[in-house]
Formats: structure tokens, sequence, C-alpha cells
């Protein structure tokens, strides 16, 4: 047998067999990475923007084992992803990696970091309902989050956490840790909201709420509707209506009806009015128009004016997506008639849609890296705290850039889906793992104290379990890059 110290949970693994993280095995009697260490190639130094060709490995995976063969000015960047952990954290990173970029010595710490403190924040691209703001969402029965504050055109959810993970039962922190691991992945989880909707969430995909594949973002909301095509339906309608949960927009009364001097219509709907034009709580959230709960629009009129309408009149009820619409013509008695709809407002309906954004799942990691895994890069972490704040150091998960909180410690979040493919794993504590790259000057990193003995020049680096090389993400800056240049 073998002890793993990659973590605290110890295992002691039989030859031929993995840990409980199935991150290493005894191979031979020697604790090995199941995972090599993964390289990324800049970009651009690939006109046709594909993956770097690869061979097979004796597994027969897809993977190209790197041999050592650039120098130490070849646009190569080593991420944390399979590079192993500094865990008990007393030690240098697992590789401190000396290369020279456009002329500028640098140094790249490079280790997997164990998150106990970390969370998901989902924003999913939807009008509809899917829950009441702080409703708990659920995996399997479990909490493992809660629904956010709303944001412009999408619903937002926080997911895991420290005390998900490890502050109430047993099941609920492996729950929470396999759901948040799994989305890191981009895999596909779905998950329910107390008094709420069933949702199906994958990074850089459509959710699924209730059954349904969302195809569309909103535009705006009801009264920024109004405001971008009240041009194109001024001629060809009398009154539009434009139905949103938040702020349903009627174009007569609305200060772009004023400026196309439109005649007031005398249709007044439910709600609570805010400006001219503009209502709250015309109806209650929900699936239906506009992320409301109506299937039937004209059960928001509350009342019409004898005074102002006139029969003839031409009603047009869209909502915020262009996905529901109804033509309607006021008869005699002032009752609204659904009507064929003229070919000039099937334009503007197009147009909406043509306008709303494809819907789409967000995930974002979030972790303090401001602990101790601050100690792999040097004797003094609050120096790499400072100057990561100064900008002198750039923060990397898997290549992939990331935010960094203002504030104390070295709080980072990233686009999953701009990391490596199955660059998180997660260890039995319960914990996620993720890769993650400090960059800086050589200079800079002598500065702060970092571990001058442990670095080690790129073109002499090697791996006991092996390295891949991998195609840059075309959208991520470079990472040897100054961070002024890609600010």
């Amino acid at each position: 047998m073998v002890r793993c110290d990659a973590c605290p949970v110890l295992c002691r693994i039989r030859e031929g067999r993995t840990g409980a993280c199935d991150r290493y095995a005894n191979v031979g009697g020697r604790l090995s990475r199941t995972d090599p260490l993964v390289m990324l190639r800049r970009a651009e130094d690939r006109a046709d923007g594909g993956v770097v060709p690869f061979l097979k490995d004796g597994n027969g995976a897809e993977g190209r084992v790197w041999r050592g063969e650039i120098a130490g000015d070849a646009p190569v960047f080593v991420t944390g992803i399979g590079s192993t952990t500094t865990y008990p954290d007393y030690k240098p990173a697992p590789f401190i990696v000396s290369s020279k970029w456009r002329g500028v010595d640098t140094v790249t710490v490079v280790t997997e970091g164990i998150f106990s403190y970390c969370s998901l924040k989902v924003k999913i691209d939807t009008d509809r309902h899917i829950g009441p703001e702080q409703a708990t969402v659920r995996v399997d029965g479990e909490p493992i989050g809660h629904v956010m504050t709303a944001e412009y055109g999408s619903q937002m959810l926080s997911l895991g956490g420290v005390r998900h993970l490890t502050g109430g039962g047993k099941k609920e922190g492996v729950v929470t840790c396999r759901a948040m691991l799994d989305l890191c992945n981009k895999a596909a989880v779905e998950m329910t909201i107390d008094d709420g909707a069933t949702l199906t969430v994958q990074a850089g995909a459509a959710p699924v709420i209730d059954g349904e594949r969302e195809a569309r973002m909103r535009v705006g909301c009801g009264s920024a509707t109004i405001g971008i095509f009240a041009q194109q339906w001024h001629g060809h309608a009398d009154e539009v209506i434009v139905v949103d949960d938040h702020i349903t927009g009627v174009l007569t009364e609305h200060q772009a009806g004023a400026y196309l001097d439109m005649k007031p219509a005398g249709i007044r709907v439910r709600g609570r009015k805010s400006t001219p034009g503009r209502y709250f709580q015309v109806a209650a959230p929900g699936g239906g128009w506009g992320g409301t709960d109506i299937t039937d629009p004209l059960s928001i009129i509350e009342k019409i004016d004898p005074e102002k309408a006139w029969p003839g009149l031409r009603l047009f009820m869209v909502s915020t997506t262009g996905e529901d619409s109804l033509y309607c013509v006021l008869d005699e008695d002032l009752k609204p008639i659904p009507a064929e709809m003229p070919a000039a407002l099937v334009k503007v309906v197009d147009r909406i849609a043509e306008n709303c954004e494809p819907a789409l799942c967000s995930v974002l990691f979030m972790g303090g890296a401001g602990g101790s895994l601050r100690a792999g890069v040097t004797e003094n972490p609050v120096r790499l705290t400072r100057s990561v704040r100064d900008l002198f150091t750039r923060v990397t998960l898997g290549g992939a850039p990331a935010y960094v909180w203002p504030g104390g410690g070295i709080t980072v979040m990233a686009d999953v889906t701009r990391v490596p493919d199955g660059g998180f794993g997660s260890v039995p504590t319960p914990a996620l793992v993720a890769p993650i790259e400090f960059t800086m000057s050589r200079a800079d990193y002598l500065a702060l104290g970092g571990h001058a003995g442990a670095i080690r020049d790129l073109a002499d680096l090697e791996a006991p379990d092996g390295h891949r090389l991998l195609q840059q993400e075309a959208d991520n800056p470079w990472p040897l890059d100054p961070l002024s240049e890609s600010a």
C-alpha cells in the first residue's frame, strides 16, 4: 500500500487501485497522478485555430504526451490541471516554472487547490419564473443553494459554499460537492426549487425549465421594448402593450408614444403605475407571457375608457421575447376581437426575436484562494495577496482568466466554459479541487519571497505522470502577457 497525502482523507491505496477521489493511484508501489499535467499552446500560433493534433496514449484516450521538444521561450503555459497539490501546504507548489516571454523572465506557480470555501454563481437567461428569491435549490432532495436576486433578463442561483459542503449532514455535503463538480465540468444537473420549477442546468447550454427548453433571452423589459420598437409600430397599431413580469409597457402613455404624438387609447392595464406607460405587478410571476402567469393577455386589461377608445382601434400585445403576440381590433362595444396580424407587425415580432440573444446557462466558479495554498507560492503569503491586488501577479484557473474580487484575500471567479474539459476534481472531505496558477515576472516573484530554490526551467520540465499539450481557448488572454496589456 501507499499513503496518499494529497488531501486530509489520507487514503491508503492498494497497488493497481485509485484513492477515493480517483485522482491518485498506486502504480507499481508509487503514488501517481491519474491524469497528466495539462499544458497550453498559445491560440494564435495556429492559423486555423484548431486543436493541436493528439496521439493515442497507452489507454486509448486522446492525448499527446509532451516530450520536452520546446525551448524555454516557446508559447507554452503550464496549468494546474493534473499538477497535484501542495497539501498539507507547508511545501512549495508542485510546479514553479520559469520561462521567457517577449524578453521577460516570468515565473508561474502551478497547483491544484483544495477549495472548501467555494461556490457557483449560475446565470440562467430566461424570463420564466423559476422560484421566489431566497428559495432553496435542491438536488436529490438535498439543499445545495438558493435563488438570488434576478438580473436583467436572467434568473440567478448561488450554489454550494462551505455551509452546504460542511455545515449540514453528510449526504448534503456529498450531493452538493457532486452537483458542483458536474456543473464545473460542464455536465447537466437536474435540480428543483422550493415552490418553483424543476431545472436542468448545463454550462454553455440552454436551460430546461419544467421540461421545456428555453430558446430566447428577453430583448428588454416591457418599457425598454417599447422604446426600441415604438417607431416601427407607429402607424400600424393604435396601442401596443408589452407584457412583462417586472415592467409592462403601454405605448401611448409612454414617453416614446408622446414623442410620436400618438393619441391616448384609453386602455388601462392592471398593476401599479410607476411612470407614464410603465406598470409594475400586472400579474404574478410564472411561465406565461413575459415571465408572468398570464396565458390570456387580455386578462391584464382593467378597463377601456369609452371617452378615449374608439371602435376599430388596433390593439397589439406582445411578450418581451416575441414568443407570444396577439393582434385585436375593438368592436362597436369596445371589446377586443382577435384578428389577423398585419405583415408590418409580424415583421416587428420577428425582429424582437432576432434581437433576443439565445438562452444560456452560465456557471462561474468562485473560490477563496487566500488561505494556506499561498504557502506553496511564498513563505510570506500576504505579499502574494498584495501582489495580486496590485496587478503584479495574474491569477488563472487552468489558463482561464479569473476575476479577482476587491477587498481582502484572493477571492477569484472564473467562467467554467473557459477552463479545459475535466479541469475540476473533488476530494471526499468534501471539497472541490480546482487548478490555479499565479504568473508574474521573475523579479516580482523573488521580491515577494517566493521559493527560489524550487524554480524549474520550462525546457527542462518533467512530470512523472506525463504531459498533455492542448490548444488555448481562442478567447482567453495569454496568461504570460502582462495584465496591463489585457485590461
